[in-house]
């Protein structure tokens, strides 16, 4: 019994990730390259993917569209039933079988606490339970195939960027920027959530905001709510990695260096660029320089050819990678589509 439970904790040991210099590593100091998927569409929709962009691109305004041809009831079953079905365990077992040894996971923050607007008590966080719900149940999927699970805030408490449907961004009330409450709801989500995956080695790690896109002169602003959030989730989890974007759509680091943590690592993106070193050339002189790993946590939009392409360039950067995104209607770039029937049109 006694060697088993030591054989057990050695395994889990194992599995963590961690940076060390330019690379994430496990606890057995083996280098890991995460290939992943990233499940956009599921906890945040976006009118693109939707093909809804005409006439509702955020999923604020997709929401109010289909309330108002079938009621507020209607609405809440049909939402309730969308989140527990666009992500099954069989895509998990598919992504398993293609090969994949990683999923990112865009995390909409009302699925787990109030709009600040919704607060009984101002300035207090009010937590929900069916965000935790539905992550638990992708890690478990995840966890049985030995595959890692990126965790990332893709709408932020009142969205972190002009392009409305990244982030579900409401104009009418105060972005991320524009509220010292939201940014407080921001880092007390993340302590929140890393309290509760704290002991989860499969958790690879925590993407702390997806693609903010604002005018943050510097990147003091970004740099600033960046270090809130690596404070709050510290005092509750010092053993899982880091992500952090640039700004304006991840890519501008300016102000991101040098690095806070000593567990972090740069997370570019990559759309519609060549596939030659030339178009990484920012991201690994930041590696470099400052001695940390980079994670491309979005790529994809694209051909077969510039993915396999794009594989061979990042694997032989020494770059992990996550493919973005699963599934769309009536697309040739996303591993999975429909068509679009004629009920879905006339909707």
């Amino acid at each position: 019994m006694w060697m088993w439970a030591c054989t057990a904790v050695w395994a889990q040991d194992a599995v963590w990730l961690q940076a060390q210099g330019t690379q994430i590593q496990n606890g057995l100091g083996q280098e890991v390259l995460l290939r992943g998927m990233g499940l956009g569409g599921w906890m945040v929709q976006e009118g693109y993917m939707l093909q809804t962009q005409a006439f509702a691109n955020p999923q604020h305004e997709i929401k109010a569209a289909v309330e108002t041809l079938i009621g507020t009831e209607a609405t809440q079953a049909f939402y309730e039933a969308w989140l527990h079905n666009h992500v099954r365990e069989a895509d998990i077992d598919s992504l398993h079988a293609w090969g994949f040894n990683s999923i990112r996971v865009p995390l909409h923050y009302n699925l787990f606490t109030l709009p600040i607007e919704e607060e009984p008590i101002p300035g207090e966080q009010t937590w929900l339970e069916l965000g935790f719900d539905l992550t638990d149940s992708v890690v478990a999927w995840c966890k049985e195939r030995s595959m890692y699970v990126v965790l990332d805030l893709h709408a932020a408490p009142g969205g972190q960027g002009y392009d409305a449907a990244i982030s579900d961004y409401d104009s009418s009330k105060p972005s991320l920027w524009e509220s010292a409450a939201n940014r407080n709801k921001m880092a007390s989500l993340w302590k929140k959530i890393a309290a509760h995956y704290a002991d989860e080695p499969w958790v690879a790690g925590y993407d702390v905001l997806n693609e903010p896109n604002w005018d943050l002169p510097g990147g003091t602003a970004l740099r600033a709510l960046y270090e809130q959030c690596t404070d709050s989730i510290r005092e509750v989890d010092t053993q899982h990695l880091l992500f952090f974007e640039g700004n304006w759509f991840a890519n501008d680091f300016t102000g991101l260096t040098p690095p806070w943590d000593g567990n972090m690592a740069y997370s570019p993106h990559k759309y519609w660029s060549n596939n030659d070193v030339a178009t990484l050339e920012f991201a690994l002189a930041l590696r470099d320089a400052h001695q940390v790993p980079l994670y491309l946590g979005e790529a994809g939009e694209n051909s077969n050819v510039w993915f396999r392409d794009a594989v061979r360039l990042l694997e032989d950067l020494g770059i992990g990678w996550a493919w973005w995104p699963l599934k769309k209607v009536e697309s040739i770039s996303a591993p999975m589509s429909i068509e679009k029937t004629a009920g879905y049109q006339a909707l």
